[in-house]
């Protein structure tokens, strides 16, 4: 058994397939893509797994603040209208009432419509 395995072995040690050094550089470039193209291929899978996950998380969330966003505006609307004239007097508002500025029109400074230059400004 011992020899048969020994024979075999010289064998295969003395076929060569590769007779031509240039065929085995070619192989080893088309194993070295191989390699490049299948390390790229777990390098992009992984990344999408990644983006997918993490996009649920976010989903998740933004879920969760529409909830909360939902509940502030309600309690907002509900305060609202708690709020009126009577309340705000109890709690020392007082109403006033507003004075507007004005101006006199331009047409009276200028003289407008008269043919006589108004030089008083």
């Amino acid at each position: 058994m011992k020899e048969a395995s020994l024979k075999l072995k010289m064998h295969i040690q003395n076929a060569d397939i590769m007779q031509n050094g240039a065929e085995r550089v070619v192989l080893n470039a088309m194993l070295g893509m191989f390699a490049v193209l299948a390390l790229c291929y777990v390098f992009f899978l992984g990344n999408m797994v990644v983006n997918i996950v993490e996009r649920r998380t976010l989903e998740s969330e933004a879920r969760t603040l529409a909830d909360e966003v939902s509940d502030l505006e309600l309690t907002y609307l509900a305060t609202t209208n708690t709020i009126d004239v009577a309340l705000s007097h109890s709690l020392g508002f007082e109403e006033i009432k507003p004075n507007f500025a004005t101006r006199k029109p331009l047409t009276a400074h200028f003289g407008f419509g008269s043919n006589t230059p108004n030089h008083e400004l």
